[in-house]
Parts: structure tokens; sequence; C-alpha cells
């Protein structure tokens, strides 16, 4: 699999997906992949800054017909030995859950935080109640790092979950942290 800039994968349905980056287009497709509750749905000056700052991390998974059935965006982020990719968010539509498509962008996303950016680790953040994707992430090799309190408006905490990369290899970047922190004291 091409996880750089496309490839295509086969479904168990025999339908077939590819991975590729996000095209302004795109932009307009994305309601459909935003139906629940968890899901983070910015402002299109919001999507427009990362398809413009950081092409490299935003993705799609297109279906064969078209359609996005999910989405991956990040950044490149830090300074040092915290120099690092972030996932700002990664969205699959709920008809195209449980297929690993999740996993397959979450795969692009560390490619090009190694490959492209030379970052230590990725960092993402997930309510500490989305116990679904909480569990998915640690099957990818993230660890809870900390907890940051009231992160989502104030209203629901946070995990900051992390992958260390080959850069890192003492792990350092993953090792946790014994106290929570407030958003204000977030590094980035």
């Amino acid at each position: 699999t091409d996880f750089g800039g496309g490839g295509r994968s086969g479904k168990a349905d025999g339908q077939m997906s590819t991975t590729r980056r996000v095209r302004c287009v795109d932009l307009l497709k994305f309601n459909s992949v935003n139906l629940d509750a968890l899901t983070e749905t910015y402002d299109t000056s919001f999507y427009y800054r990362y398809f413009c700052g950081f092409p490299e991390y935003f993705k799609v998974e297109e279906h064969c017909s078209g359609r996005v059935m999910g989405y991956i965006m990040g950044k490149a982020e830090g300074e040092g030995e915290l120099w690092h990719g972030h996932v700002t968010a990664v969205t699959i539509a709920p008809e195209f859950r449980r297929r690993g498509l999740a996993k397959k962008l979450m795969a692009t996303l560390e490619t090009t935080s190694t490959d492209v950016f030379d970052a230590y680790f990725v960092d993402l953040f997930v309510r500490v109640s989305n116990d679904l994707a909480i569990a998915m992430y640690r099957r990818l090799g993230y660890s809870t790092y900390r907890r940051v309190l009231g992160y989502y408006s104030g209203e629901e905490d946070a995990f900051d979950m992390r992958k260390a990369l080959p850069r890192d290899t003492l792990r350092k970047s993953i090792v946790p942290l014994p106290h929570p922190v407030l958003p204000q004291d977030l590094e980035w």
C-alpha cells in the first residue's frame, strides 16, 4: 500500500477505495462524514488552513464511486525532541466504519511524520468518554501521555495520547506525566 499519496485497497464487500490528498472540492463533501456527536466539525477557514499549510497531512479515503468515506488532517509542530506529528482529526462516515479505514489513514499520517518530517512522535487528543476511539488508538500503539482538564470547551477532559516514532529511540516522548494539566499549559 502506498501511504504517501494514494493507494487502492480491497474491502471485504468487494469495493475499492483510494487514499489521496484532499482537493478543495472534497471540503464540500465532509458533511456526510461528520455525522456523529463525537466528530468535531470545523468552519471552512479551519479546513483551508490545513489544506494550504499541511497538504502532506490532509488525506481522504475515497470510495470508487467518488464518495468521501473519511478523512484525516494533521500537522507537524514543536521544537527539538518535542518535534512531532499531530492528528487534528480523523473520522470515518458511519456506514464505512469497522473496515480498517481509520487505521489506514493513521498509518499515512505516521508515515508522513517519519519520512517527510522526521518527527519524534505522533500525538492526538481524544475525549475521555470516547471509549471506542481510545481502544482503537491503543490497538494502534498509542498510550496515554497525560490528561488535559476541560480541553473540550471546558466541559470534558481529553487524553493526550502519543506513539513514539523511530527517531525517538529511547521512547522518552511517551513517558506518562504523573498529573493532569490545563489547556493553557499545553506546549503547542
